[in-house]
């Protein structure tokens, strides 16, 4: 059994890209013009409507930014931002699985730039997250491959346990959000944590597990 866990609101207290902003932001790496329209592709996430296009997007605006710039502000992220905000019952569980030997990957539409961090402190080896393209060591505006958002996300899931003679039964999935569910639908157990009001009512309709995560490491 594999364990897979997406990372917003379920691993960590809000977002992992909000919180890398507001760390780009406070280091003037990132500009607020380049990122104004987010706030209104979350107001569409709440209302059930994303764009599932709004990854690609969003990328084009941080055309040029150096990769060495974007890795110092992760790890500064991780240790002001994302580790305080880490759930402590995710903490617990991730690192008992671990300890068990259990396998636990994360799956995200975060940027491997921003959760290898967090990828670390867990010991975990990989994950299946969105990635910027770079040219010469700075941002070209694109991805390098798709966003893992919605059924790309389970595609991508599915892709990676073929890749590791594993199927969808062999894997338990552990996500907070409605977007995920084709993923949770493929997966052998389901786990919705911190559950919003679509996944919440999916969830009880097929009786799956519903956890409650509360408390954070920072408190």
């Amino acid at each position: 059994m594999v364990h897979i866990f997406d990372v917003d609101n379920t691993v960590i207290k809000k977002t992992s890209t909000w919180y890398f902003l507001c760390e780009a932001l406070s280091l003037r790496i990132i500009r607020f013009r380049q990122v104004r329209r987010l706030p209104f592709e979350l107001i569409k996430y709440k209302l059930g409507r994303p764009d599932m296009d709004f990854i690609e997007e969003a990328v084009k605006h941080i055309t040029g930014i150096e990769k060495e710039k974007l890795d110092y502000t992760a790890e500064r992220c991780f240790e002001r931002r994302l580790k305080p905000a880490i759930f402590s019952e995710a903490d617990s569980l991730i690192k008992n699985l671990i300890n068990n030997g259990e396998r636990v990957i994360f799956a995200t539409s975060s940027f491997h730039t921003i959760i290898n961090p967090l990828q670390r402190y867990f010991g975990i080896e990989e994950s299946v997250a969105s990635s910027l393209e770079f040219l010469d060591g700075k941002t070209t505006g694109r991805l390098d491959g798709p966003s893992f958002f919605g059924g790309k996300k389970k595609e991508a899931v599915q892709a990676w346990l073929e890749k590791n003679k594993l199927e969808g039964r062999d894997a338990c999935f552990y996500s907070d959000s409605y977007t995920d569910i084709p993923l949770f639908e493929f997966c052998g157990r389901q786990i919705a944590v911190n559950p919003d009001r679509f996944l919440k009512k999916e969830a009880k309709k097929h009786s799956w597990k519903i956890l409650k995560f509360k408390s954070t490491l920072g408190k």
